[in-house]
């Protein structure tokens, strides 16, 4: 569950929201509605783009971006500072940022989705190109000049005009523009050099595409509807990929242990060659940086943006949660130990005393189903993917008073997407657009993402540009003879990835810099945490939930198992979670680092599990490269903020009310990053927030 963001410096009327099956075979979540012949059109009113660029269309377009964009930059900073206000510097470069993000965006995201190798190609390229451009303009002391000049005049301006305006002040700082210009020119090569090993870096990732054969033996375990979606090789051998719909099946169902090493080895190996040395220099130039600028560390230099503050309050958080989790986990771990050894003597295996990683999700897989009862391979079979888009779909507009339209014809980058129209419910306005594009294919963004492509704010004439943004999955696609049918745990990423698209399309800054999730990075997750617990309340389960052969309801005896086992192995799965925070603090609090030991070691003492020999996970840990640098923390730190705000108002109000729901889109959504984080949480809550809530979902006792 990972949000995608790309920062810069980034009227039709309602339509019948009623959703209605269309059973088609070749997508399972294509929905009938009532159309207005406007939105027939693939000329869609508030969308100034179209999907259809080739190599030479992006080649053109980024010359093209950069050459207007640096003829803002050149006018601002042509400026004599006695003449520099408001309007001529601060609206001017607010101006360009909205036009430049939008613009910046739609030449990014074909890298990620496009099924043509040479737009993706060309898409990478422009990235490069735009993130060596944006480099050079952070470095322009000229505007920075003017931009302290502005804020020293003191002129009169809107809040959010004056919070834009110290933003960038900050970040001139931050880029070294108050130093001297052998030091401004220094960082300027870093931050180069950075930018384009991060795209390389998420480039091999996305362009991984190991192919591993087996025998149907060794599939042991696996469902009738995994092994009939399997191509075969020419030796008549079943072929998986290291993609998540065929990992995290393999290595929780296959009861061959082999296999499952194999897998595993692959997977925590995956661009480990390239990859391992573009992180290893990230962290030394990252490292650098941070020195030019003052900072102790790269972690203590990304921190001070952040609701954390310090790197120190950061290690402190993470190593409390890991002391309290400790116990938890090592009882856990006696639980999977016994597992295996009855497992190992009841066919005669050899048992080696431990729990190794690729041992984890199978052991904690029949945890859960025998501990709990929960069996999920047949609970998947009430999450047909249409039932649970529709379901979904319904309660996202009932709680947000919004209003779906499936745009038909729409112009897209692929058969399979889908895009909608969001509308207020009570002014009957379009505020947004989302597209859904829910299927893997070769060369696809390979995990489950929200991309922000037009941020929503004000344009040069006062109207609002209106917000769009994409949801970019990979779950299974249908099979011959059955719709493609979800685990719960890919219903709770659509809804965990959905509630980012929300949160790009109800804000409603005035600044591009503070549109969607334009928050601090470590409460950026929490408003779709929080919208994760729809997924183990009975109502909304049922609501996106019906078998797939006779719409029969999930049972009301694996309901309450499932909601039950909401709890099973949350040591080790949160101790995962710590170590990986932990990780990415280690390499990012020292100048330079082995990334395989650090994490083999950090892995050993915290969860007591070592990675399998000669592999290195972080190789392709894409968040590393993709702006959660010294930030993987946030998914834990912001879950603290999620689970206050679902207890203390939805469940004790209502989890589906309105009015409650009405609060949560104008206090938490809409106001994007247009103030602090922790402000937005006192509104909502009325009070100060607690910790007692995320403890307890833990299976902790609070101020324990």
């Amino acid at each position: 569950m990972r949000l995608h963001l790309v920062l810069g410096f980034e009227k039709v009327g309602p339509c019948n929201s009623v959703i209605v099956l269309l059973k088609k075979k070749a997508y399972n979540s294509v929905f009938k509605l009532n159309y207005l012949a406007k939105m027939q059109s693939k000329q869609i009113d508030g969308i100034s783009f179209q999907w259809n660029m080739k190599k030479d269309d992006i080649e053109k377009a980024t010359l093209e971006l950069i050459e207007k964009s640096r003829k803002v930059y050149d006018a601002v900073g042509g400026l004599d500072a006695s003449n520099a206000t408001y309007k001529n510097v601060v609206e001017t470069m607010a101006n360009n940022q909205s036009d430049y993000d939008t613009r910046r965006n739609v030449l990014d995201f074909p890298q990620h989705v496009s099924s043509d190798k040479e737009t993706r190609g060309a898409s990478t390229d422009a990235d490069k190109k735009l993130s060596d451009f944006e480099v050079e303009m952070s470095m322009r002391k000229d505007v920075f000049n003017n931009l302290v000049a502005c804020l020293e005049k003191n002129e009169s301006m809107p809040p959010e005009g004056k919070r834009f305006l110290e933003k960038l002040i900050k970040y001139g700082k931050r880029n070294g523009l108050h130093l001297s210009s052998e030091v401004q020119g220094e960082i300027k090569a870093i931050k180069k050099r950075m930018s384009d090993l991060s795209i390389d870096f998420n480039k091999n990732i996305n362009e991984e595409n190991t192919i591993l054969e087996f025998t149907l033996e060794d599939l042991n375990g696996l469902p009738e509807d995994f092994i009939s979606s399997l191509d075969k090789g020419d030796g008549g051998k079943l072929q998986v990929t290291l993609k998540y719909p065929h990992y995290f099946p393999i290595m929780k169902k296959a009861s061959n242990a082999e296999t499952r090493r194999i897998m595993e080895a692959a997977f925590s190996s995956r661009c480990m060659k390239e990859n391992s040395p573009i992180l290893e220099e990230l962290v030394e130039l990252r490292a650098k940086m941070a020195s030019l600028l003052g900072y102790p560390t790269h972690a203590a230099y990304i921190t001070e943006m952040r609701m954390a503050k310090t790197a120190e309050n950061v290690a402190n958080f993470l190593s409390e949660l890991a002391q309290k989790l400790d116990t938890l986990g090592e009882k856990e771990i006696k639980e999977l130990l016994q597992l295996k050894k009855a497992e190992y003597e009841k066919h005669g295996w050899d048992y080696d005393g431990k729990i190794n990683m690729w041992d984890l999700k199978y052991y904690m897989r029949i945890i859960e189903e025998t501990k709990y009862s929960v069996d999920h391979n047949k609970l998947k079979e009430y999450f047909p993917i249409d039932v649970v888009t529709k379901g979904l779909l319904e309660m996202y507009q009932e709680l947000l008073s919004l209003e779906f339209c499936e745009i038909a014809n729409p112009d897209v980058w692929h058969a399979d997407v889908k895009m909608f129209s969001v509308i207020d419910k009570d002014t009957k306005e379009v505020i947004g657009y989302f597209y859904l594009d829910l299927f893997p294919r070769e060369g696809k963004f390979s995990h489950a993402a929200c991309f922000g492509i037009q941020p929503g704010c004000l344009k040069p004439d006062g109207k609002r540009q209106l917000a769009v943004a994409a949801m970019v999955a990979n779950f299974p696609k249908p099979g011959d003879d059955r719709p493609s049918l979800l685990t719960h745990d890919e219903v709770e990423t659509f809804f965990h990835e959905f509630g980012h698209v929300m949160h790009q399309i109800c804000a409603r800054a005035d600044f591009a810099l503070f549109s969607g999730t334009h928050v601090e990075r470590d409460f950026v997750e929490a408003p779709s945490q929080m919208l994760e617990n729809w997924c183990w309340e009975k109502e909304p389960i049922q609501r996106m939930s019906k078998h797939f052969k006779d719409g029969s309801a999930i049972p009301d005896e694996i309901l309450e198992k499932l909601i039950n086992s909401r709890l099973a192995n949350a040591g080790m799965f949160n101790l995962r979670q710590i170590t990986l925070g932990t990780f990415d603090q280690a390499i990012h609090t020292r100048e330079k680092a082995d990334t395989m030991k650090v994490f083999a070691e950090t892995a050993e003492r915290i969860m007591k599990v070592s990675p399998s020999a000669g592999t290195n996970m972080s190789a392709s840990f894409g968040h590393l490269a993709g702006g959660y640098d010294a930030q993987y923390y946030g998914y834990l730190w912001s879950e603290v903020y999620s689970m206050d705000m679902f207890h203390s108002r939805f469940k004790k109000e209502g989890i589906m009310s309105p009015k409650v729901g009405r609060d949560y889109r104008d206090k938490i959504l809409m106001p994007g990053g247009s103030i602090d984080a922790i402000d937005m949480v006192k509104n909502f809550l009325g009070r100060e927030p607690s910790q007692d809530a995320f403890l307890i979902s833990k299976g902790l006792t609070p101020n324990n």
